[in-house]
């Protein structure tokens, strides 16, 4: 639902005069890894137009992990690549700085008269409530009409803090440029004031222990299988349902240790399982993790295609392999197979793959 300090009638009209009307839908476009970069280094910039096509989403990162000294050169850089690089299928994000920063507001009227047509997305941290998004959302209308775009930036916020979970639902409502939402368990275990150092991740402190065999302190003492728990389930979870309410779509963040691919691959299919359409990239051995892991399989998408086709008109129910399918198992399978028709556009090493898939009755 619109904000209430909105009229419903009003929310989808531009807010300065001149602006491009706002989206009434968010396109579902492919953004299975969000790479980011540091536009302020010479030799990670000259490596993005190599990149172009083999990841979904590129981010010039202007805000954490880029030191104060080089805001500026980060800013301008983002501007040079952008207006120097022809980004076909890839989208280009930015980060931008926290509101509260010295640099934030230089970086919004650099950057959309600037680059603003090339510009799909406008990362923003540290999102506390509606009232960031709604100054965002009308700065940016304005800078719009100056510069004259035709097409609105969209808004992607960073759930970093106990209160923007706590809003999340007003969040993703607040805007209709609203893209989607991703987590920031670094910024946001501080201030939950959670006892992990990590970034993102389990934590083998945080489990569940199998009961005694028998009682008596020997039972209780004994060898007992423990299970390491998912620190991010419910932050997880409860973003993937607000940002399904709003027609946005759920990210999750990043994987702070580059070196532990299998825990990261763990950590992106949980995501993906729970709903996320795609995550972060910190370097580039997490691209194709997050490729792997945020594409259905040839096995979910051949069994999601075998049950569209069982289920003919999507009424009654069919029984499959021993399985039965109804009318709630066509929307889940429904969602799979949009899903690779979606990343077959983009990624012809996937369509081959779908593509080479038979049903029974079906010629090879």
């Amino acid at each position: 639902m619109p904000s209430s300090s909105r009229s419903a009638k009003d929310f989808f009209r531009p807010l300065a005069v001149g602006a491009p009307t706002p989206p009434t839908e968010i396109p579902a476009r492919p953004s299975r890894a969000i790479h980011f970069f540091d536009p302020s280094n010479a030799k990670m910039a000259a490596k993005i137009p190599q990149m172009v096509g083999s990841v979904d989403v590129l981010l010039g990162n202007l805000e954490d992990a880029v030191k104060a000294d080089n805001k500026e050169a980060a800013r301008e850089g983002l501007v040079k690549i952008a207006q120097e690089t022809d980004f076909g299928p890839t989208q280009l994000w930015t980060r931008i700085n926290a509101l509260d920063s010295p640099w934030v507001l230089d970086d919004l009227t650099t950057l959309v008269p600037a680059i603003g047509h090339k510009l799909d997305v406008i990362m923003v941290p540290k999102v506390q409530g509606a009232e960031d998004i709604h100054y965002v959302d009308r700065l940016l209308a304005q800078l719009e009409a100056k510069a004259g775009l035709e097409k609105p930036i969209l808004v992607h916020a960073i759930l970093e803090t106990a209160r923007g979970v706590a809003n999340v639902e007003e969040i993703c409502g607040a805007s209709p440029r609203m893209q989607g939402l991703s987590l920031g368990p670094a910024d946001l275990a501080a201030d939950r004031r959670m006892k992990t150092t990590r970034v993102g991740g389990g934590h083998p402190g945080y489990l569940v222990r199998q009961d005694p065999d028998g009682s008596g302190e020997e039972a209780i003492n004994g060898a007992r299988t423990t299970y390491q728990q998912d620190l991010w389930h419910y932050t997880i979870a409860r973003m993937v349902d607000a940002c399904a309410m709003h027609g946005i779509y759920p990210y999750y963040g990043p994987f702070g240790d580059i070196a532990d691919v299998v825990a990261c691959e763990d950590q992106f299919r949980n995501a993906f399982l729970l709903g996320c359409v795609g995550t972060w990239s910190l370097h580039p051995k997490q691209i194709a993790i997050a490729n792997r892991v945020f594409s259905p399989s040839v096995e979910d998408v051949t069994h999601a295609r075998r049950v569209v086709a069982a289920m003919g008109d999507g009424t009654g129910a069919v029984m499959l392999d021993g399985k039965m399918e109804d009318d709630a198992s066509l929307k889940q399978c429904l969602v799979m197979v949009e899903l690779a028709e979606e990343l077959a556009a983009i990624d012809p090493d996937l369509k081959k793959q779908y593509d080479a898939i038979t049903l029974p009755g079906e010629d090879a």
